[in-house]
């Protein structure tokens, strides 16, 4: 009896050790793949890396991750063109299936799904332009977008009428969508009312209908649905064959 005690004291311990080495194994396997993402992408901050399911080691000897999730603060992303670059408020991303090298130089996810938010006055960017003629003494401009419920968004317009500024900006709800897996389209569902005055469809699409095109993601990550929420454009992102680092 008294060895039996003994052993499972033993077994107890030994099990404690594994989990606390288990712990240290994944906590410096996080900061090394953190700092390789950040290499790699070329990120300002270090980026959230956290490794998921146990034990750790196990899944380590044979060089494949069950999930990794990662999170990037303030990601800078491509726009297309080269002339700038969008600020993602934060992205996030969930690592299916990872494989990688023993030195994590290099590190492949089957899948991945996430989400990222870029903010409405980042969006206003793509949108902004000087005022245009839309009708007979008529000009327009898209002064301020915000959240205008159901999944629309508010697009503010402000309008000069014979050299006259309207008191306040005429607004039109839009739809967002994403297209071709890297362009965010706003579009109006309707005209906005000029005080009815004439104005040309063709010519005010031409400034309340707006695309931003968003790419460079990490890894390879594309765009999959957006929708308007509070504070800017909430986007769902996937891919597959994702490299996170080599």
């Amino acid at each position: 009896m008294r060895a039996l005690r003994t052993l499972l004291i033993v077994a107890v311990v030994l099990g404690g050790i594994f989990v606390v080495v288990d712990r240290v194994a994944v906590n410096l396997a996080e900061s090394e793949a953190a700092d390789r993402l950040k290499a790699t992408e070329n990120l300002a901050t270090t980026p959230d890396v956290s490794i998921k399911g146990f034990p750790f080691l196990t899944q380590a000897a044979g060089g494949s991750l069950d999930e990794v999730q990662v999170g990037i603060e303030g990601y800078e992303a491509a726009t297309g063109d080269g002339s700038r670059r969008i600020r993602i408020a934060d992205l996030r991303a969930d690592m299916k299936g990872v494989e990688f090298s023993g030195d994590y130089s290099s590190a492949v996810a089957d899948s991945a799904t996430g989400t990222a938010t870029v903010a409405y006055d980042e969006l206003l960017k793509a949108a902004r332009s000087d005022a245009t003629q839309v009708g007979p003494g008529v000009t327009a401009e898209v002064v301020g977008l915000s959240d205008g419920g159901n999944g629309k968004i508010k697009v503010e317009v402000e309008t000069t009428v014979l050299g006259a500024e309207l008191p306040e900006p005429v607004s039109v709800l839009s739809s967002v969508t994403v297209v071709d897996g890297d362009t965010v389209r706003v579009r109006a569902d309707a005209l906005p009312s000029f005080g009815g005055v004439e104005i040309v469809e063709s010519r005010v699409r031409r400034i309340i209908d707006f695309e931003q095109r968003i790419d460079g993601l990490p890894g390879g990550i594309r765009l999959d649905k957006v929708e308007a929420a509070r504070d800017g454009v909430d986007i769902t992102v996937k891919g597959s064959d994702i490299r996170l680092a080599g």
